[in-house]
């Protein structure tokens, strides 16, 4: 390909996790042409590996970080109201019968979680007698005080793809099981190869950038090590978090912070209806960046927490399903994985000292709560080589499918129901949550076609492909849903059959 015919875009992203399609987002929405390439899935790994919630960070406050427990407040409220469909209220439960923290700095840190965002839809923390509360039921023992604070859950594959959705509709492009093989500075602008992956690997292009963001995750290192000329004077350091979802170990609608012994938390929270996911771990990770699996020492840690906490006791065999993510920390040179600051760093290299050549944007750490910040701020870093760019927009823009009136998720599903009440009641509902009010393109005239298994149909199966980028059947099953949990055994099979059919997987 000769340079003149050559693909010429302004901003070249690698990494399809939250920041990168959080960036990819922004930056089309300010007029930029941007390119996104992810070498697998979206969100397919860390980025669909968290404890699925929005929150401050109450434990972030024990080492310090103000200014991230502050901002994350802030966008809590922000992204509430921008997909009010994926993202709802969550109230914990915070025993104090077995803290190591005295109930006083347990009640100053909430004080300050409390009031340091700006609170304004979510409910104050409050104390309650675990022996006179439904709060206290399947506890064991059942008794002592706990405090009750909110923060939110997130369906966090979804928030990926929904914000990839809005950038495509933006005018951005989001090319999945891409590569990019190598990327050099020529001039003012970076020359990138990428490469198709999977059946169509071999296939590659050249395009022109006029700057390149590494939002690569744990892959951040990989990428720097592939574009020549970069600086890479700063580290990133993994650490495995891991969780294991098994049948409810209590009943309600609340999750629970538990406090064990070594002064490390794991939540305890409401899972697809009939489980109780249970993590997180946090364990270096050494080896190159690849899929992770939980270990069987963090396995034993967990459950360990569960049985300490719980009267209904779960072992190793009642394990439904695990999952494990690498988060891609900045590494502040911490002792403690646990202490790591979760706070993002951005890395603008724009050449040697006393050059100024074309832009490279790494990122290092983030959380999926800040991610709407993060991007905002790495636009900000860019501005300078954008001047016709467009300002900050994203602040309170509804996500697709987020447009539900007042944000008010029940009413939106009582008139879905009432306009559809051939279809079982549950169906609409899981549908509604994962899609909102892009739930009608969906249903279509109401012919879902064949039931692939526990209501996956056809139809919804087809809307996946063509405007989400699901390409197999574990995208389907667990990244654009959790129906891999609730499916029987042959549907993965059947599904597999029906993408292959389509001449798609």
């Amino acid at each position: 390909m000769t340079d003149h015919a050559m693909e010429r875009i302004d901003l070249l992203i690698v990494g399809g996790g939250i920041n990168g399609a959080g960036i990819a987002r922004d930056a089309a929405g300010r007029g930029l042409s941007v390119l996104l390439v992810e070498q697998d899935d979206l969100a397919s790994h860390t980025s669909s590996a968290s404890t699925k919630l929005i929150h401050g960070g109450l434990r972030y406050l024990e080492y310090g970080e103000f200014r991230l427990v502050r901002e994350a407040l802030i966008e809590r409220e922000r992204l509430l109201g921008m997909a009010p469909h994926i993202i709802w209220p969550l109230s914990f439960v915070l025993p104090q019968t077995q803290s190591p923290r005295p109930a006083w700095m347990v009640r100053l840190g909430l004080f300050l979680y409390d009031h340091l965002g700006g609170r304004e839809k979510l409910p104050g923390t409050r104390t309650v007698a675990l022996e006179h509360s439904a709060l206290g039921d399947g506890l064991s023992p059942r008794k002592g005080k706990a405090f009750v604070y909110s923060d939110c859950w997130v369906e966090d594959s979804r928030l990926v793809v929904l914000n990839a959705m809005d950038a495509a509709e933006r005018g951005a492009t989001i090319a999945t099981r891409t590569q990019l093989v190598d990327a050099r500075r020529e001039g003012d602008g970076w020359v990138a190869t990428i490469q198709t992956m999977g059946e169509a690997a071999g296939e590659t292009r050249t395009v022109r950038a006029r700057a390149l963001v590494n939002a690569a995750g744990p892959w951040v290192a990989d990428v720097i090590g592939r574009t020549r000329g970069a600086r890479a004077d700063r580290g990133v350091r993994l650490i495995k978090g891991s969780h294991i979802i098994v049948p409810r170990l209590y009943e309600g609608d609340h999750a629970f912070m538990l406090q064990n012994d070594d002064r490390r938390i794991v939540f305890a929270i409401p899972y697809e209806g009939k489980f109780t996911l249970v993590g997180t771990t946090d364990e270096p990770w050494t080896d190159a960046p690849a899929k992770a699996q939980i270990g069987a020492a963090e396995t034993t840690y967990l459950l360990d927490t569960a049985n300490r906490y719980f009267a209904r006791k779960t072992g190793e065999a009642d394990i439904v399903w695990s999952y494990a993510g690498i988060r891609p920390l900045y590494d502040d040179h911490s002792a403690n994985a646990s202490a790591v600051t979760r706070d993002y760093v951005l890395d603008l290299d724009t050449g040697a000292e006393g050059e100024s050549r074309a832009p490279m944007l790494n990122i290092f750490g983030g959380k999926i709560t800040t991610y709407r910040k993060l991007a905002e701020h790495a636009m900000r870093e860019l501005a300078r080589f954008f001047p016709a760019a467009g300002g900050a927009w994203t602040a309170g823009a509804v996500l697709p499918g987020g447009d539900i009136a007042d944000a008010d998720f029940d009413g939106f599903l009582r008139d879905l129901t009432a306009r559809h009440r051939d279809l079982p009641p549950a169906l609409l509902r899981r549908l509604a949550r994962a899609y909102g009010t892009r739930v009608e393109a969906v249903l279509g005239q109401g012919d879902l076609g064949p039931d692939l298994g526990g209501g996956l149909h056809t139809a919804e199966v087809d809307y996946l492909v063509k405007t989400e980028w699901a390409r197999t059947a574990e995208d389907i099953l667990y990244r654009r849903s959790k129906l891999g949990l609730h499916v029987p055994p042959e549907t993965p099979e059947r599904l597999a059959a029906y993408l292959a059919g389509q001449g798609v997987a």
